[in-house]
């Protein structure tokens, strides 16, 4: 009789325990950056860019200083799937796969009872296995008409890159769509015995800003007002980036202006119309590289809308943690740079925003958070321990108190793997605390012991220098403060595990340069001037081949 008693007790703990689990909703939009969120202020915010997101804000905390450790797509959304850097997870660069098994944070989030689902940009080679519900776009995706792989599907589509199978096609604009989709998810596919978590992924506002023909008339009369260095070189930068007398800024990262000879948002402009100045030229395209962007952070915040008036409507919301962010910042024309990549904080700070009114205090954190953190964090208001495979750590506790706990990480780490690929950005490792960045440029890929572009280092005081426009490496006055960050850098690396035997190739180069003496400076100048000597455009090097093939 005492053990029927038992049974009964046993079962009602449990769902007891199931019902305090709150749904998660994990909402990630492609290059989003905080300057163009309203809550972050800056230049944008008076133009009212993003309503929905602002409130979430304003009932919930806003962190000021979250990071990711590698500005570019595939190894941010793989740290935030693995909680583990790009050295440990294996997805230092774009092309690379996270397999089911790495697929962690969908295995602990399953097993906590959660019923999981990814909707929307993917972006990690290997399909989405591990989650119980997925719907993805193949590698980047399309903005119009897309297709999606989907679990239970059996359409087949033939692309340009093959064919793709467990595939359905939509009509429309992918924000739409995958709204839809997620709507769609919430209504037929969601078990309501359990609490869900859903990563609903926007691929907007990525590249190349194919917005919706609705928002064509949105900022159509507005004057977008600019950053105050889109002309201003100041002293940002260094020989690695600029070459030792400037010689490397024609070579070294894209542009608004006409600067980058190969890839500018520029090129259209002075083609259509050759009499245009640069200065002029370099205006109309700022106006238009924000319209566009702008147009499609609009499509994204109208279509998070939907989703959260769904939730309201069925009662999910206040049970809800919901999380915004974008998978790393993004350039809308700081330092007349385009894209991301770049360890200063344009690129490398991601917005983040947490909304749970029941345990998530209203305001704002300077606490410092990495993406390796997000998923230890979630899976702690599900009620799961970190899992010590995993390198971040919850910072749950900072957004129920607003208060860092003893012990808090005071420094966020960062490294560029892909060398001067797509957009010219070289190689670099980073560290910024909540004053200081310390940067190295190691002009490298990771199987070269030798710089194919100049090696160097910069150094930023942010209190004085929010926009880094001063390098101050050499300023003898931050001498015991770089000594100190050096230190620090080296000790984040080895905790992230950079320097395992199969990630140790480029280390010879960071090694050679880590003190930093006339040899190191006199090198980093033959190396300058060699690059800006022999370094054709790639749309030479294609003329070149395709006459050698002609000939042949």
């Amino acid at each position: 009789m005492k053990l029927l008693k038992f049974i009964p007790l046993l079962f009602i703990g449990s769902s007891l325990y199931a019902a305090e689990q709150p749904n998660i909703l994990f909402v990630m939009s492609d290059d989003h950056t905080s300057q163009a969120i309203g809550v972050y202020g800056g230049r944008l915010a008076g133009l009212d860019p993003t309503p929905t997101i602002d409130s979430l804000a304003k009932e919930g905390m806003v962190m000021d200083n979250a990071f990711c450790q590698n500005a570019i797509c595939t190894p941010s959304r793989a740290s935030i799937m693995t909680g583990q850097s790009s050295a440990v997870n294996g997805c230092e660069t774009l092309g690379r796969r996270l397999e089911k098994e790495k697929q962690y944070l969908a295995i602990e989030m399953k097993k906590a009872g959660y019923d999981t689902a990814v909707i929307g940009k993917w972006h990690l080679g290997a399909r989405p296995e591990a989650f119980d519900y997925w719907k993805v776009l193949p590698g980047q995706g399309a903005y119009f008409d897309p297709i999606f792989a989907e679990t239970g599907a059996t359409g087949t589509f033939t692309g340009n890159k093959g064919i793709m199978h467990d595939a359905v096609q939509m009509k429309g604009h992918s924000s739409d769509c995958i709204a839809d989709s997620a709507l769609d998810w919430f209504k037929t596919m969601r078990n309501p015995d359990k609490p869900f978590f859903l990563k609903l992924h926007f691929k907007a506002p990525h590249g190349g800003f194919d917005y919706a023909p609705r928002y064509e008339s949105y900022l159509a009369g507005v004057e977008i007002p600019e950053p105050e260095n889109l002309f201003e070189l100041g002293n940002h930068g260094s020989i690695a980036t600029r070459g030792h007398n400037d010689e490397l800024l024609t070579y070294i990262g894209s542009s608004v202006s006409p600067r980058h000879r190969e890839r500018n948002y520029c090129m259209s402009i002075m083609k259509k119309d050759p009499s245009l100045t640069v200065e002029a030229a370099t205006k109309i395209a700022y106006q238009t590289y924000m319209k566009k962007y702008l147009r499609c952070v609009k499509g994204v915040d109208d279509n998070l809308k939907r989703v959260i008036d769904y939730l309201k409507a069925e009662g999910l919301y206040e049970n809800t943690v919901i999380m915004y962010t974008g998978d790393q910042g993004f350039y809308l024309g700081e330092h007349d740079y385009i894209d991301k990549r770049w360890p200063y904080d344009e690129s490398m700070r991601m917005p983040f925003i947490v909304r749970f009114p029941t345990a998530v205090k209203t305001g704002r954190s300077d606490a410092i958070v990495e993406n390796i953190d997000y998923a230890p964090t979630m899976l702690d208001f599900a009620g799961v321990p970190t899992p010590d495979y995993m390198q971040g750590k919850s910072f749950k506790s900072i957004l129920e108190t607003g208060q860092e706990p003893d012990g808090w990480k005071q420094s966020a780490y960062y490294h560029y793997w892909m060398h001067m690929s797509a957009h010219f950005n070289p190689a670099c490792i980073a560290l910024r605390d909540k004053r200081y960045k310390l940067i190295l440029y190691y002009g490298c890929v990771s199987k070269s012991k030798v710089p194919e572009t100049p090696p160097a280092w910069e150094f930023y005081d942010l209190k004085s220098d929010p926009s880094e426009m001063n390098n101050q490496v050499d300023n003898p006055e931050y001498k015991d403060v770089i000594a100190k960050l050096k230190v620090e850098l080296k000790n984040r690396r080895t905790e992230l595990g950079e320097y395992s035997a199969e990630k140790n190739q480029y280390n010879a180069v960071i090694d050679e340069f880590w003190d930093y003496g006339p040899e190191q400076r006199a090198k980093a100048i033959e190396v300058s001037a060699a690059y800006a000597t022999s370094k054709p455009m790639r749309k030479e090097m294609k003329s070149k081949g395709k006459k050698k093939k002609e000939t042949k």
